[in-house]
């Protein structure tokens, strides 16, 4: 298997470690191969691809799409350094409100599998720092929500103190008002 997945405390969330190769003239790796995917009982079909770019201080979310484009992301970064963050939004779940983070950079390679059922943000930790993900359902305005970035109910460690953050992520509800609206 190319690829090695690692569970984390909230359970369906993975860390991918791809192989690697490297020689003289760079390096080779594979980012997807949907048969290792199914090997471990991931099933989904990724239908988008997106690919943002954030100078440093830049922190995008916590977004997140309601049924029924509800969508899992496989992260990775290309270029830079960013802090990926995960909160379970899975009603009913024994760990619903938590948050996973991990850094991911061109450097690590390392790749994170945020299936549907988590709100997703993250904060790039250098300039011209480089996303891209696969989405299992396209992006459609009406389904988009979000939770405010800095909710103490959620309490995440981000590990920068100054945001760059849009009027809109801004203005995102809260994890009580989104916990109050599934209700």
């Amino acid at each position: 298997m190319a690829l090695n997945f690692k569970k984390l405390f909230i359970d369906k969330l993975m860390i991918i470690e791809p192989q690697v190769f490297y020689d003289s003239r760079g390096f080779f790796m594979e980012t997807f191969k949907q048969s290792d995917f199914f090997s471990i009982g991931i099933f989904d079909i990724f239908v988008q691809d997106n690919h943002s770019k954030s100078f440093k201080n830049t922190l995008r979310g916590l977004h997140f799409q309601k049924e029924p484009f509800s969508q899992g992301k496989l992260v990775r970064v290309t270029n830079g350094r960013i802090w990926d963050v995960a909160v379970d939004i899975r009603k009913g779940s024994s760990t619903y409100g938590k948050w996973q983070g991990i850094e991911l950079s061109s450097k690590n390679h390392l790749m994170f599998w945020i299936p549907v059922g988590f709100a997703h943000g993250f904060v790039a930790l250098e300039d011209d720092s480089e996303l891209q993900y696969k989405c299992t359902a396209e992006y459609d305005a009406n389904c988009e929500c979000g939770i405010r970035w800095n909710d103490p109910d959620i309490g995440i460690e981000w590990p920068i103190e100054d945001v760059i953050i849009s009027e809109k992520d801004s203005k995102l509800q809260s994890f009580n008002e989104y916990t109050r609206s599934i209700n």
